[in-house]
């Protein structure tokens, strides 16, 4: 086996999602268990109003991407899941939590229009 860079990326692609799996069920913990909502639904580094009224949402979204990384590299390690396979199922859970925290984000922080003087 020969060392060249798409073997160098597919090892940091499969060293990055330990980092990512330990974050989001961190967050999952802090928001379901001590009841921290101080990174819910963030827009421009600032919560929402009623943070508590997202954070369920916000714990769903970490805690499902969590699960499905940490089982991804379970079935990497195990050989279960072929490259081409837990590739995909990574990178489409990755995206997936980012448009779904976006949108999160994005209801939490509704747009109102500034009244004129």
């Amino acid at each position: 086996m020969m060392f060249n860079v798409s073997i160098a990326m597919n090892w940091i692609l499969f060293l990055a999602l330990f980092p990512i799996v330990f974050f989001w069920l961190r967050r999952t913990w802090r928001i379901l268990i001590k009841r921290d909502f101080s990174e819910v639904a963030l827009r421009k580094g600032l919560p929402p109003e009623n943070p508590e009224k997202f954070a369920p949402y916000c714990a769903i979204i970490n805690m499902i991407g969590g699960i499905i990384i940490a089982f991804v590299i379970v079935g990497v390690l195990t050989g279960v899941l072929d490259y081409g396979t837990w590739t995909a199922i990574a990178g489409s859970t990755i995206w997936m939590k980012f448009i779904f925290d976006y949108i999160l984000s994005r209801n939490a922080h509704p747009i109102v229009p500034k009244k004129k003087a």
